[in-house]
């Protein structure tokens, strides 16, 4: 496995190793115990998620306020451009984003750890998108910040108007959130 660090350090992008041949490919997508020595994390995954969503299906900016969740994603089918955004008051990279195209075809997993807003674009068909979290989905703690803030001023690489559900149209603004980490 290789791991690139992002311009945010905490955040990870991992590129695991992949054997393939005419039949196929293989490649294994987590081990406790190499994730522990590529990363120095000692991490404890408690849920795994899985999602379908159509071409140009935007969501997030998710985080939790209480049981924040650190995220290992991950794409099995089409592609998205992921997105994190350090919401942790005390980072010296606050308020800034990093994103990663991950696909099916690049097998790229992103960590995100506690204390980051989370969202993805999809830019394929569809997309089926994985990820494992350190802390259970707590939906009376799930917040979002907008999508668009001007503030953050994330590049997402639109085509046209996004398709968001009404909690993600409904986000607020980054200067409005209640501090994670």
């Amino acid at each position: 496995m290789n791991i690139v660090r992002t311009e945010i350090p905490d955040v990870l992008i991992l590129e695991p190793r992949v054997f393939g041949d005419a039949r196929g490919f293989f490649y294994e997508s987590f081990n406790q115990k190499v994730w522990q020595e590529m990363t120095g994390l000692q991490t404890t995954f408690v849920q795994d998620n899985h999602s379908r969503s159509g071409c140009n299906v935007l969501r997030g900016l998710h985080y939790q306020i209480q049981q924040p969740q650190g995220k290992l994603v991950r794409v099995v089918q089409g592609a998205v451009f992921d997105v994190a955004v350090d919401i942790r008051s005390s980072s010296p990279t606050f308020g800034r984003w990093v994103g990663a195209e991950l696909s099916a075809e690049n097998k790229r997993m992103i960590w995100i750890p506690e204390g980051f807003a989370h969202g993805f674009l999809v830019l394929s068909e569809f997309a089926e998108f994985l990820y494992k979290t350190t802390d259970y989905w707590a939906p009376q703690y799930e917040q979002t910040i907008i999508w668009n803030d001007p503030d953050l001023a994330i590049a997402w690489p639109l085509q046209t108007e996004p398709i968001l559900s009404a909690k993600d149209s409904q986000g607020v603004r980054f200067r409005e959130i209640v501090d994670s980490g």
